[in-house]
């Protein structure tokens, strides 16, 4: 694979310079052009088609059109990005490579930062996709620049920032099926000539996809952004955030099974649903098991399933503030920041319950040091500090079968030095050069208890463990960019990332993970053709994804020495990930813009071994390899081990082919006002949700689609849109698992056909 990367460079860098003699090299938008965007992936604003990685940068007028308000619809405009709801956190994945985890040790492999903060709980991406400059999706380790945990890439949030000078109102309204009402308004106030404050708000309702309620939206976000400038030299910006998440959150349904007959899924039925309980009864019967019962609470003889009694109450703060200043060889940059998420729900997601409540509290201090653009030798240099302290309660309850509580009490400090070199050998010939020194320190407090029949539903929490870790890495980037014409860009590198260890909840000693590491061969070309009309870039890429962290339902020793039911996470995972990535942008009119994404991916695990714990001793439901079984508490109770085996399986939530195409087109009316038609489809090959591997887990080939009609106003002033998005009515999984002990599968589905008015004015 690595000389098929570099022979894709030699190909492009032949081809490159005769494409290259047709292109004006400027922005020519208002000729029929390609606009240009600017970035800050690479920590300097640069042009988008100038950052020589692979970076999907989505406007926020792209984000408005397609309807985006949450973290978990941003995938469908990101082919590479796969975004998963687990109960009350979210999980990426990019090019296969995430978390899939749901506790208050969980940490994502793919950082998520807002307004240049990195968002350490995977509860808290929520509630800020509204008035915004854009989002930038970096793929690939970022280990040089970026903070924790970017082992498979970032994700930037960027909001809008105060212009001086100008007052400024604009607005959204929005109604739609399942009586869906969104507003959004923000207002730019100058005050002065050296200070202008931004204001900012949006509230979101929208009912349930799924029968009793559950997958829907409902919350409530301010921000206010204070600029001030008291010279060109010097600028501060300070913004305070706030987000209100309810509603009853995320749901699941019955996936079909070979066991048992389940209501259809298009049906979208709620496992709390009565049809749902009366399908899970039968299979039970089967088994002489208990039946089930909805609700929290359990009568005498009956197993809890799945209640209606779900919701989410989570409240989630933030203060920073940039400083910016010209320091005449550079640009210096000071980022401190404080953030208090605040998460409590509860969820039936898995098929069981879930009760968490997670007070985290962070505080980060970043500096960096980013020369001119127009030097021979160009740097950006820094230093990063990160504070989080956790209070959790986490309860996961199976009814009468089996009962996990842990009440987590964390710590996590990071501190980091890091810098990039760019050095001009030649006129168009760079080299890059990156490194990043990292040292984390974990600490833990955490009282737990697991048990279940014939024990009692909630017994008593176990005497509080403690334990202490600290990591170190060093983490490094080399690479070459070639300008190959006016606007002609080559680029190879090599980079490294990590992730670092961490607890889970089990007695000591044995309850840590060590860290996992990603190395990325890449090789890549931007391209614009045709008088700024064409653009097309391309980027194929090898990792090698070592000591992955694998989370699955294996045994845990309690306070008594026997083992039970949890979730464990370990070093089990080793993969090889290559691919390719093509994008295609055509504007042959300042009336037409035609847009292609495709992605091809081709992960394996290379090894994938867990050793998963049955209570009751019933054989593990997997579509892998069983290669062996023993008794966990031998002369005690019928509790076994099975070795699985899972090596050679496609990795995880990487569907081979990503295929994202759209075109629109504006008629011009009379009186300065247009119609813009606009239609997009998102087409995604199979790909196994989970590292279970039951084939009912796996979402096949799918395609969906969306289209909008929007009247713009003369100069934008106002526009109304009608929109259909998933005109399919396709049911797609967002996320898929089985649940333990009865080893019934169950699944969250992506939104289903969606449609609505929407009123926008920009004052």
């Amino acid at each position: 694979m690595k000389k098929i990367l570099w022979g894709a460079t030699m190909l492009s860098g032949a081809l490159a310079p005769q494409w290259a003699a047709a292109q004006a090299g400027a922005d020519q938008a208002k000729d029929g052009g390609l606009t240009e965007i600017i970035v800050t992936a690479q920590r300097r604003e640069e042009s988008l088609q100038k950052a020589a990685i692979a970076v999907t940068a989505v406007t926020g007028s792209d984000l408005v059109r397609s309807g985006i308000t949450e973290t978990s619809n941003l995938g469908k405009l990101v082919p590479a990005l796969v975004v998963q709801p687990t109960g009350g956190t979210t999980s990426f994945f990019l090019r296969g490579v995430g978390t899939n985890s749901q506790n208050s040790f969980s940490e994502n492999a793919i950082a998520f930062n807002f307004n240049g903060v990195y968002v350490g709980r995977p509860t808290a991406p929520a509630g800020v996709f509204y008035d915004l400059e854009r989002v930038e999706v970096v793929k690939g380790p970022q280990g040089t620049l970026y903070g924790r945990n970017a082992t498979g890439g970032a994700i930037n949030v960027l909001p809008k920032k105060p212009v001086l000078g100008r007052f400024g109102v604009e607005g959204i309204a929005e109604y739609g099926n399942y009586d869906s009402k969104k507003g959004f308004l923000a207002v730019n106030l100058p005050l002065g000539d050296t200070v202008a404050l931004r204001v900012a708000g949006q509230v979101v309702d929208r009912d349930g996809y799924i029968s009793d309620g559950y997958d829907d939206d409902k919350g409530e976000a301010a921000r206010a952004s204070l600029l001030i400038k008291p010279s060109d030299l010097w600028s501060i910006t300070l913004v305070g955030d706030y987000y209100h998440q309810g509603g009853k959150g995320a749901g699941a349904v019955l996936l079909p099974s070979r066991a048992f007959a389940v209501p259809a899924v298009e049906d979208r039925v709620s496992i709390s649903d009565s049809r749902a309980i009366a399908a899970i009864n039968g299979y039970a019967a089967t088994l002489f098991a208990p039946p089930f019962c909805a609700g929290g609470f359990i009568p005498s003889g009956c197993i809890e399933n799945a209640g209606k009694d779900g919701y989410l109450n989570n409240h989630f703060y933030g203060l920073s503030a940039q400083v910016e200043g010209d320091m005449g060889f550079g640009t210096l940059t000071v980022i401190p920041a404080w953030r208090r998420s605040e998460a409590k729900f509860r969820t039936y997601l898995p098929g069981f319950r879930g009760e968490i409540e997670d007070n985290a509290e962070q505080m980060s201090l970043e500096a960096r040091l980013t020369s001119a653009n127009d030097q021979r030798l160009r740097y950006v240099l820094g230093a990063f500090f990160f504070n989080e302290q956790q209070d959790t309660l986490n309860y996961f309850r199976q009814g009468r079968l089996s009962t996990t509580r842990f009440t987590p009490r964390l710590k996590t400090q990071s501190l980091a030095a890091f810098g990039q070199l760019t050095f001009d050998i030649a006129d168009g010939f760079r080299l890059i050069a990156g490194g990043r020194y990292t040292r984390e320190d974990k600490s833990q407090l955490t009282s737990s208890v697991s048990g279940g029949l014939p024990g009692p539903v909630d017994p008593p929490l176990g005497a509080p463990i403690t334990g202490d870790l600290t990591f170190t890495k060093f983490t490094w980037k080399a690479g070459v960019e070639v300008d190959a014409g006016p606007a002609s860009l080559l680029y190879a590198n090599v980079a490294t990332g990590f992730k670092s260890g961490g607890f889970y909840v089990a007695s000591p000693p044995n309850n840590s993970f060590a860290p996992e590491t990603l190395t990325a061969y890449t090789v890549g070309a931007k391209n614009r053709f045709f008088g700024n009309k064409l653009q097309l870039n391309f980027e194929a890429f090898y990792w090698d994804y070592k000591d992955q962290q694998v989370t699955f339902v294996g045994g845990v020793r309690t306070g008594n020495g026997l083992f039970a039911q949890g979730s464990l996470t370990t070093n089990a995972g080793k993969s090889r990930i290559y691919g390719a990535e093509a994008e295609a942008r055509f504007a042959p009119t300042r009336d037409d813009l035609f847009n292609l994404n495709v992605q091809y991916l081709n992960g394996k695990y290379n090894s994938l071994q867990t050793a998963n714990f049955s209570p009751t001793g019933a054989p593990v439901t997997t579509g892998c390899t069983i290669t062996g079984t023993r008794l966990a508490n031998p002369g005690v109770n019928g509790a076994r081990f099975y070795d699985i085996d899972c090596s050679g399986k496609p990795t995880v939530n990487s569907p081979k082919w990503a295929i994202n195409v759209g075109y629109q087109h504006t008629f011009a009316l009379g009186g300065d006002m247009g119609l813009v038609a606009g239609v997009r489809s998102n087409i995604e090959s199979s790909r196994f949700m989970n590292a279970n591997y039951r084939p009912e887990e796996k979402q096949g080939s799918f395609m969906m689609s969306d289209a909008f009609l929007t009247l713009e106003g003369p100069q934008d002033r106002w526009s109304i849109t009608a929109f259909i998005n998933n005109i399919e009515d396709k049911e797609v999984l967002a996320r898929a698992g089985t649940r333990p002990i009865l080893d019934f599968p169950v699944g969250t589905l992506r939104p289903p056909r969606t449609y609505g008015v929407r009123v926008g004015f920009n004052l």
